[in-house]
């Protein structure tokens, strides 16, 4: 059975506050751990309006707190944005706390605009540049510690917080099979270098002390309903938040539209086509049907859903379907 997990933001809907938006992230949680999802990762951004988890390290432990069994982590933390040290101890911390359950996925973009990221980093180039050595600085900390170490994680040291690589080129690809590590491609938002950076990994992958075969998680957008107008209503709502972040207008979460054509330009719906093309929309049968020729394209071995929906009662109606659509491929597989 191909594993489900989600990817929450903790989108905050126009006319809602951040603490609405985290609120309603801990009652999806504990929904998704009811429905058997895997795991249940969160995302750094910041300065962004229609996104509550720029603390993501302090979100992930509320939603690990408030769930039992379902792993929790990140997905994922910007590492370029922190010292290696600080996101060690944090999720040490979490792993201490909640053992077994935390996974951390690491990406290498800022997660933000350049000015914020500036604010966040002091120095963009040297942050950058480091990404490989800061990832095996950090893979580090949550080793045995060596004789003489003078400088350990702690919560962290040797807990082997199990790490991912997540990325939207190929860069991240090859860096994830150099090192023997789990790969996530954010097919999502950024589909065009998905097969290739699939087909790159799985290639050049070398068996680690934490991998022996290459392990790919796939992103997909899934916009579930009782009717196909129904929820290709309700994708109005992140194909608006796409195009205003695109025109440098980001915002909070706006309410679906009956005129997109209003809304947004020729060339702009075109750009939503590309950028969200791995995006499964309608009732249980086509969502079914879209995610079964996805998943027989990627061969993926998990997929992590995300689902940005203005209304939290259809958000979670939304998730408990692609649940649904989960066991029915399951099942599938079996005969």
């Amino acid at each position: 059975m191909i594993p489900f997990s989600i990817l929450d933001l903790s989108p905050i809907p126009e006319g809602s506050s951040a603490g609405d938006a985290l609120r309603n992230t801990l009652d999806l949680a504990r929904h998704a751990e009811r429905l058997g999802y895997r795991r249940y990762w969160l995302a750094e951004h910041h300065n962004m309006p229609g996104i509550a988890s720029a603390a993501t390290a302090v979100v992930i432990g509320q939603v690990a707190a408030a769930t039992s069994t379902m792993r929790v982590g990140s997905g994922g933390i910007m590492l370029p944005n922190h010292a290696p040290l600080v996101i060690a101890e944090q999720f040490g911390t979490l792993e201490a706390l909640f053992p077994g359950r935390i996974d951390l996925g690491l990406g290498r973009a800022p997660g933000t605009d350049m000015m914020t990221a500036r604010a966040l980093r002091r120095d963009l180039a040297a942050n950058a540049d480091r990404f490989p050595e800061d990832v095996a600085e950090l893979r580090a900390y949550f080793g045995p510690a060596a004789p003489g170490q003078r400088i350990r994680a702690i919560p962290g040291d040797g807990l082997a917080v199990p790490i991912w690589l997540l990325g939207s080129s190929l860069y991240s690809a090859q860096l994830a099979a150099m090192l023997g590590m789990p790969f996530a491609f954010a097919s999502h938002f950024a589909p065009a270098a998905m097969m290739q950076a699939l087909e790159l990994y799985r290639s050049r992958f070398e068996p680690s002390e934490q991998l022996n075969r290459p392990y790919a998680m796939v992103g997909a957008n899934v916009i579930a309903a009782d009717t196909d107008m129904e929820a290709a209503r309700l994708f109005t709502s992140l194909q608006q938040s796409f195009v205003n972040l695109r025109r440098g207008q980001p915002g909070q979460l706006p309410p679906p539209t009956d005129d997109l054509d209003r809304f947004a330009s020729p060339v702009e719906q075109a750009q939503l086509r590309q950028a969200l093309a791995c995006s499964f929309v309608g009732a249980s049968r086509t969502v079914e049907a879209g995610l079964k020729a996805f998943l027989a394209e990627t061969k993926a071995d998990e997929v992590i859903v995300s689902g940005h929906i203005f209304d939290h009662t259809a958000r979670l109606r939304s998730f408990a379907i692609a649940a649904q659509v989960q066991d029915s491929l399951a099942q599938t597989e079996i005969k």
